[in-house]
């Protein structure tokens, strides 16, 4: 057996061993404090990944589930207007049903109840076009407005609501046609010119919208370009060259609120002079789109309304919106780009794309209502001031009735069986991904407590160690005494 002073190979192995249990009972500490297993990814790299994405999953039936109530909110606000239709409907009959009785109603008193049927007909009316959620109008035909876009190439956006020009949009085809193109803001060849790219460029500093640079001795045409174009995110702006000409700037977006500001210190790239600032011009399209009114109708859509706005993003009077592209930009023949359809409302009702659901809610005014029990007349046009009348008037009615039951029970049976039904769904979903979240993320506190108490026995006995081994290299002094 050797022994030794300078190396206390026992000490420096208890030191190690004490370390690591330090380590361990740190990483134990942590777990109980969070409440949770996995605190970086470096505890479980595998588990993280699974528990992200399930995460992911729960936030989106989180969200799928709140879109639901909301459905079944939007459902419950139409069909507390449906069932006051119903209500009017039964008073209309009532009516009709009076009027009927020939033998002791006299002219005058058709006439007042022809008089109440038109104030009934106008509260339906009302209802049909002023019940909303939101700004959605719901009973007018135009809810769940979507406009489908089959040129893409020309048209990248197009966004159309409930009302076109002041009318209420239908299903049909949509055309554009340019009125005035946008054009990107350019300075044109600037003043002083260059014989080729690798021509040297006067040093000094310019500066293009606010950002300012610097050219230094030795520079030329091409890195005065490569120096611009790099930094086109800041500016807005890119340059360009052609041999035996200045260089040319030119805005990267369209329109009238991209001016190009361009300023130097000495004669560079404009002979020493400053630019005055130039601006490109905003799109007008027309935009002719179906209506229920008129049959179609055009309204004009201008781009770069509103500060910073392109263009190429148009809107009209009335909100609608679209967006074209630079293809679309550059056609000037009257195009389909694609169609409207209208009537129809969908919700995404689950966590990943295409779990959605569509209801068509009808267009419920009276000109609507009873139109095949009496050719040509509808509950819009129904005259109980002659018998003929009064009777149709009933025939009618119940045609009507029967429209708005039907729709209601329609309406009750998606909210009960499909909304609420998957809301029912979505929560048991939630419930059985959460605990498998759990099981992956969160700590086990039971058995951290176990731990913990082991590591700290480990440390106390290590530390007992390390101290009997620092201890050992003093038996060195009982052989030096003994000699």
């Amino acid at each position: 057996m050797s022994i030794r002073i300078n190396t206390n190979i026992p000490a420096m192995t208890a030191l190690r061993h004490l370390g690591q249990t330090d380590d361990m009972f740190g990483g134990v500490v942590t777990r109980l404090s969070t409440g949770l297993r996995i605190n970086t990814a470096a505890d479980d790299p595998a588990g993280l990944i699974n528990s992200e994405g399930l995460r992911s999953y729960i936030n989106g039936i989180d969200a799928a589930v709140q879109n639901s109530q909301d459905a079944a909110n939007m459902s419950k606000t139409a069909e507390a207007a449906l069932s006051e239709v119903s209500q009017l409907l039964l008073e209309v009959k009532s009516i009709a049903v009076q009027s009927a009785n020939t033998a002791v109603v006299d002219a005058n008193q058709l006439q007042a109840n022809q008089t109440s049927i038109r104030s009934i007909l106008a509260s339906i009316d009302r209802i049909a076009n002023q019940t909303s959620w939101g700004s959605k109008l719901l009973l007018n035909g135009a809810s769940g407005a979507v406009s489908n876009v089959t040129r893409t190439d020309l048209v990248n956006s197009l966004n159309i609501g409930s009302s076109f020009n002041g009318e209420i949009v239908k299903t049909g085809n949509i055309t554009i046609q340019r009125t005035t193109a946008a054009t990107q803001t350019t300075t044109g060849a600037m003043a002083t010119t260059f014989a080729t790219s690798a021509t040297s460029v006067n040093t000094g500093t310019f500066a293009i919208n606010g950002t300012t640079f610097t050219v230094p001795s030795g520079a030329t045409v091409s890195s005065v370009l490569a120096m611009i174009n790099q930094a086109s995110d800041q500016t807005g702006v890119t340059a360009s060259y052609a041999a035996g000409s200045g260089i040319t700037l030119t805005s990267v977006k369209y329109g009238a609120n991209f001016p190009i500001r361009y300023t130097e210190t000495s004669t560079i790239l404009n002979g020493g002079a400053v630019s005055v600032p130039a601006v490109g011009a905003n799109a007008v399209f027309t935009v002719t789109a179906p209506t229920v009114t008129s049959g179609t109708q055009t309204e004009t859509f201008t781009g770069g309304q509103g500060p910073g706005v392109d263009g190429l993003t148009l809107t009209s009077p009335t909100g609608n919106r679209m967006v074209i592209s630079a293809a679309g930009n550059a056609t000037s023949a009257s195009t389909l780009i694609g169609a409207l359809s209208v009537g129809s409302l969908q919700f995404q009702i689950g966590a990943t794309a295409d779990q959605t659901a569509s209801f068509s809610l009808p267009n419920m005014a009276s000109s609507n209502l009873g139109t095949t029990s009496v050719p040509g007349s509808t509950l819009a046009t129904i005259d109980v001031t002659s018998s003929t009348g009064a009777n149709n008037a009933m025939k009618i009615v119940d045609e009507a009735v029967q429209q708005v039951a039907t729709f209601r029970g329609q309406l009750g049976s998606f909210t009960k069986d499909f909304l609420q039904s998957n809301i029912r769904s979505l929560g048991i979903a939630k419930e059985n991904l959460t605990a498998s979240e759990s099981s992956i993320r969160d700590a086990d506190v039971a058995y951290e407590m176990t731990q913990m108490t082991k590591l700290q026995i480990l440390k106390q006995s290590g530390m007992a160690v390390l101290a009997q081994a620092n201890q050992s290299p003093q038996s060195v002094l009982n052989l030096l005494r003994g000699g």
